[in-house]
């Protein structure tokens, strides 16, 4: 019988996890709902000011009623599925991209390279995280990009770490060492041996990255130090629920925390869905 290949494997084991699949066509529903905003096929009501239906309750025309300016809350937080996932994926993309090169350095030729990458990670590490994105967040002024250059360039430490075991335990490898002894470069024995049986890794830490992204934008953007205002964004919809709960107008701030629960449930749910099918020691069970 041919055998099965991790990743053959990974993709069985994954359509056989029904919490796994069902997690999959959660983030698949919130990547064509940001698709649609972002084409103007739908939600069309999150710009359109109506001041005479403004604070209007929710009801079968408007599900998640009305702001202040009579705009269609549930339009509003679905046109925020777009800063999420932007900031999400590059945000994360950025941070997996740096911690993976930084650690296969390191990890690979060790000496001074790993004692100089393990002290730079080590010194940032010493400074909290949300402090080094608000200073950055501050420095450079709110805007999308501000955001995804700020999580990217401050969260990729943990990732670092975790591919940096990975090389210093597989650059010992028969298969390593027989590439050397057949001539293979230091690049191409990183590049074509070693991180494709590190991506499995790679992939797990960017889901996580990307749920680290999420929150941290909202944080950012309640604190003022987000998107730029007038931006559709869940943390400005939680921002400007502050004075909404005053008067008893809850939806905005319902929308906005729905949104945000199921997406990043989603993600959490599919990251360990997808930690089981490639993990190799259960590849046999």
């Amino acid at each position: 019988m041919k055998g099965k290949s991790l990743w053959s494997d990974a993709r069985s084991r994954l359509r056989r996890d029904p919490i796994g699949m069902i997690s999959f066509v959660v983030i698949c529903g919130y990547l064509l709902v940001a698709l649609l905003c972002a084409t103007h096929l739908g939600f069309k009501g999150y710009n359109v000011v109506d001041n005479s239906i403004a604070y209007q309750e929710p009801s079968v025309v408007h599900w998640f009623g009305t702001d202040i300016f009579g705009r269609d809350v549930f339009d509003r937080a679905a046109h925020g599925t777009i800063t999420s996932l932007t900031v999400g994926f590059f945000g994360a993309g950025l941070s997996v991209l740096i911690g993976t090169i930084l650690g296969a350095v390191a990890g690979y030729f060790g000496g001074f390279a790993d004692e100089l990458i393990t002290w730079f990670y080590t010194t940032i590490d010493t400074i909290p995280y949300i402090l080094l994105v608000v200073a950055f967040s501050f420095v450079m002024g709110p805007s999308l990009t501000t955001l995804c250059l700020a999580i990217g360039l401050t969260s990729w430490i943990r990732h670092c770490r975790v591919v940096r075991a990975e090389f210093l335990k597989q650059r010992e490898r028969d298969y390593v060492q027989a590439a050397a002894a057949l001539g293979s470069g230091n690049l191409r024995r990183i590049f074509v041996h070693i991180l494709p049986n590190t991506f499995h890794l790679i992939l797990i830490n960017f889901t996580l990255g990307f749920i680290s992204a999420v929150k941290s934008e909202v944080i950012l953007t309640y604190l003022g130090l987000g998107v730029k205002p007038g931006t559709p964004s869940w943390g400005a919809m939680i921002s400007d629920a502050r004075l909404e709960l005053s008067r008893d107008v809850w939806w905005g701030l319902a929308a906005a925390t729905i949104f945000m629960f199921f997406l990043v449930l989603a993600f959490t749910l599919f990251n360990d869905a997808l930690r089981d099918a490639l993990d190799p020691k259960l590849k046999s069970r």
